[in-house]
């Protein structure tokens, strides 16, 4: 018995090491949207290629500066048609309706194995049955699906004539997108939430790995300063507005906002003078703040969100909307170790008891709870977990 178990592990060990090895040497491409700036999708784009530094690399648009391509080793990319469209560069968006026929355009016939990193069309990628297509879903299409409505009204196209259209392009996008879903052969998600929203929208499983955070940029610092920080771009959905409505109505308590966007001119008219608007700021001045802030205040309703996991890799407990991915991402306070205080609402009266509840707590969330918090998602066991389930995956190509 014992000898007939030794066989069957060497056996079961050589047919991993075996698909390990084809994985290896398949010629792989790697699928994004588009490639405009770094930001979260492009950190989990940065270490896919970190394990497959062989692989192509294709996508929309690419517009990356020439100083800014590090994270995707200066790899060329194979772009589609819309690259050479008119305002292109600026508009990219606008021409979102053209898109599920410009990623079909991609010709990746060549290739083994196809991984396409996915919040928009990305996934839709055209492949054949002897190929294999392993998706990593940031989000189904947020603006197509259970957030249009949210997404129509704070773009002004919830009425009118333009409303009709918005409506419509949506519309044909959801049933392309539903469609596309029978092409990918594995699907993997950034959180349980993102998972759940999988299996609603396309009805397929689909294995969580949570996204990197490079917790190894930062250092943790106990001395903390009387400042709350928030971070982020200044677009509808981030709350920004939010964060500074409820501190304005504060004056005992001071925050200063990072990050800059379409939003910005008018929630900086809307402060009060102990909230400072600070910007764009480079990542060391960022990093700084979030060493020194009390607290880190996340408003955003977000799939992941790896901010407010850089703060706490920087020993800053956070304060969050109690919804999405914060919530397996952040300990709050019935839990052990906890690392953030929840609030149930976007709405000033809800931030604004959480703000009261985190300082009357504020000695349960240590910043070794927050550091030790955040090195559960060090980019080397994303890695790790990504390159298992990659050649789990491809054990059956070598059948």
């Amino acid at each position: 018995m014992n000898l007939h178990l030794c066989y069957s592990c060497e056996y079961t060990i050589l047919l991993n090491l075996t698909a390990f090895d084809k994985a290896k040497h398949m010629k792989i491409a790697i699928i994004c949207d588009w490639l405009v700036t770094y930001a979260g999708s492009e950190r989990v784009l940065a270490e896919i290629l970190t394990c497959y530094p062989e692989a192509d690399l294709f996508a929309v648009v690419d517009f990356l500066p020439a100083g800014h391509r590090g994270f995707i080793k200066n790899k060329p990319v194979t772009t589609t048609f819309i690259q050479q469209l008119p305002f292109a560069k600026k508009y990219y968006r606008q021409y979102l309706p053209w898109m599920p026929l410009a990623i079909e355009q991609l010709d990746v016939s060549n290739y083994d194995l196809i991984i396409s990193s996915s919040h928009a069309v990305a996934k839709g990628v055209i492949t054949g049955p002897n190929q294999l297509h392993v998706s990593y879903v940031h989000s189904p299409m947020r603006y197509a699906w259970d957030l249009q409505h949210q997404y129509l009204q704070e773009s002004g196209l919830d009425r009118g004539i333009k409303g009709f259209i918005a409506k419509k392009i949506l519309h044909k996008m959801r049933i392309w997108d539903q469609r596309t879903a029978n092409g990918v052969d594995h699907y993997l998600a950034n959180s349980n939430y993102i998972a759940r929203r999988i299996e609603k929208i396309y009805r397929r499983d689909a294995e969580v790995v949570y996204p990197p955070v490079d917790i190894h940029r930062f250092t943790p610092k106990n001395d903390k300063e009387n400042f709350y920080l928030t971070a982020s771009r200044f677009v509808p959905y981030k709350k920004i507005d939010l964060i500074v409505e409820t501190f304005s109505t504060m004056p005992d308590k001071k925050l200063i906002v990072v990050g800059t966007g379409p939003d910005f001119n008018k929630i900086k008219s809307q402060a009060a003078s102990h909230v400072e608007l600070l910007g764009y700021q480079p990542d060391e001045k960022l990093i700084d703040l979030m060493q020194r802030a009390k607290a880190f205040v996340f408003a955003a309703e977000e799939d992941f969100g790896i901010t407010p996991l850089e703060a706490q890799s920087c020993g800053t407990p956070v304060i969050a909307f109690g919804k999405g991915g914060t919530l397996e991402t952040m300990r709050g306070l019935d839990q052990e170790n906890p690392t953030a205080v929840f609030f149930a609402e976007q709405t000033v009266s809800s931030l604004t008891d959480a703000i009261k509840k985190f300082e009357a707590n504020a000695n349960h969330l240590t910043p070794e709870n927050c550091r030790k918090n955040a090195e559960r998602f060090a980019p080397e066991l994303f890695q790790q977990k990504f390159k298992k389930i990659i050649s789990e995956k491809t054990s059956g190509v070598c059948a």
